[in-house]
């Protein structure tokens, strides 16, 4: 088993980017982020040995906490289909906050580009390391990503954002 004070040092180094990547998956649910984080760093303690050190640490974790959002999705059942979608008025009042408005774009997005978008634009992920942490093809991420930023410009044009 991975020592304590290494451990440390790894959550110590990756909390912040880990907890940022579930922030903008759940929208800014700050509670829910926080226990995902939670147990992604659970999952990476129990699991070191396993890890083959074929990516960085950096990817490993980002690898876990793409299955540990999927697990929490699939286990209470939150399936979205972007076609039935709806902008429900209740759920989009007037909000000033810039930030606010990009988790509104944000929810437009499928699962899929919601990651491929959060991880290149957010995170600053690499193609090659998306690739390696969603298990899908390099032109398919680049897709995925087109998409969402295509779908998150419209929405924020149309609220007075940009040109």
């Amino acid at each position: 088993m991975i020592g304590l004070l290494s451990f440390e040092k790894v959550v110590k180094e990756y909390q912040a980017p880990i907890r940022r990547l579930f922030l903008n998956l759940t929208l800014g649910d700050k509670m829910l982020s926080d226990d995902l984080a939670q147990e992604t760093f659970l999952k990476a303690y129990t699991h070191w040995n396993s890890f083959k050190h074929l990516s960085g640490t950096k990817t490993w974790l980002y690898r876990i906490a793409y299955n540990v959002f999927y697990d929490y999705k699939r286990s209470h059942h939150i399936f979205e289909d972007i076609d039935s979608v709806c902008l429900n008025s209740q759920n989009y009042e007037i909000d000033i906050s810039l930030k606010s408005d990009l988790y509104k774009a944000m929810q437009l997005l499928s699962d899929i580009e919601k990651i491929c978008v959060t991880l290149a634009l957010v995170e600053d992920q690499p193609t090659k390391s998306i690739a390696k942490i969603t298990q899908l093809n390099e032109n398919t991420i680049k897709s995925h990503i087109r998409r969402g930023r295509t779908k998150m410009a419209e929405f924020l044009r149309k609220n007075n954002y940009g040109r």
